[in-house]
């Protein structure tokens, strides 16, 4: 029996899910290659040599309820974002805490505790999908807040997908996959990636529109698609300068990639955005205190 063992530890799950879900819209896979004349690329350019990394965590602290007679869930939560300039050091440039309570009901208020105060964040539901997304939106964009502060750079980029399609310069970094993008034809020159290569791009079309292309980054063991990682870019650019941008990136991020014995989610995780979320993680504060001081500030 011939077999591979995923390198990401089992607490993380796996970056590529066995049940991928299709893409509600076609990508155009021609935009760069004929889809039939699609072939692993190694770019041969220089690595950018100055590099901001961006990420944000985020982190609930308490689920509550609004209201007597008709109550409605919010949720207390801190969520933070920062970024990371490597330019033969890594040095952390940019770090911002914030405290936010999300919800739809109208008699929501600002919450004081003695450790801080959860500003409202209006959403547009009361179901835990809705307050997730509320969180994941401000949380994008002080990470976006964040970035364009910094831009003072040759390559930025932001750990998961780009939150809008205007963010020139900016490439967004997945390394978890749920979607079938690429047509089922075409997973053949996703397989035969070797390290440092990328696929020709592929331009995707929903609320807006954005390049993408598939990476595989070295020492992710033997399977398939091992250590492959997908990239996105905006498609404000035209497709030269868009295919620059991924010959930088591939020439570029094999070097930040992680180790297995230094962390569980190698080498997807880049050890400068392992790095941040680290410290992002511990300026949250202490989520049980945290937890107390909410209790105090209800009244329980």
């Amino acid at each position: 029996m011939k077999f591979s063992v995923e390198p990401w530890a089992p607490e993380y799950g796996t970056p590529m899910s066995p049940d991928l879900e299709e893409t509600t819209t076609v990508p155009d896979v021609d935009v760069e290659v004929p889809a039939g004349k699609w072939h692993p690329i190694s770019p041969s350019v220089t690595p950018a040599s100055t590099i901001l990394f961006v990420d944000g965590v985020r982190r609930i602290d308490a689920n509550v309820w609004i209201g007597d007679e008709q109550p409605v869930l919010g949720i207390c939560a801190t969520y933070a974002a920062g970024a990371v300039r490597s330019d033969g050091d890594a040095k952390l440039v940019a770090a911002a805490v914030r405290r936010g309570l999300f919800t739809s009901s109208p008699q929501a208020e600002a919450v004081d505790t003695r450790h801080g105060r959860y500003e409202v964040r209006a959403t547009a539901g009361s179901s835990t999908e809705d307050l997730w997304l509320g969180l994941q939106q401000r949380m994008g964009e002080l990470e976006h807040e964040i970035s364009s502060e910094h831009l003072d750079v040759e390559l930025v980029i932001t750990d998961g997908p780009l939150r809008t399609g205007r963010e020139p310069g900016v490439v967004g970094y997945v390394k978890t996959h749920h979607v079938q993008y690429l047509p089922p034809a075409l997973n053949g020159v996703l397989a035969a990636l070797r390290p440092g290569d990328r696929t020709p791009l592929f331009l995707m079309t929903t609320a807006w529109s954005r390049y993408s292309w598939y990476l595989r980054l070295p020492g992710g063991g033997s399977g398939p698609f091992a250590g492959v990682v997908r990239c996105e870019a905006s498609a404000d650019q035209d497709v030269a300068s868009a295919r620059a941008l991924a010959d930088r990136v591939a020439a570029t991020l094999p070097r930040f990639a992680s180790e297995r014995h230094k962390d569980p989610r190698a080498p997807q995780n880049l050890y400068p955005i392992g790095g941040l979320e680290r410290e992002l993680r511990r300026r949250l504060g202490d989520q049980h205190l945290l937890y107390r001081a909410l209790l105090v500030a209800a009244g329980a």
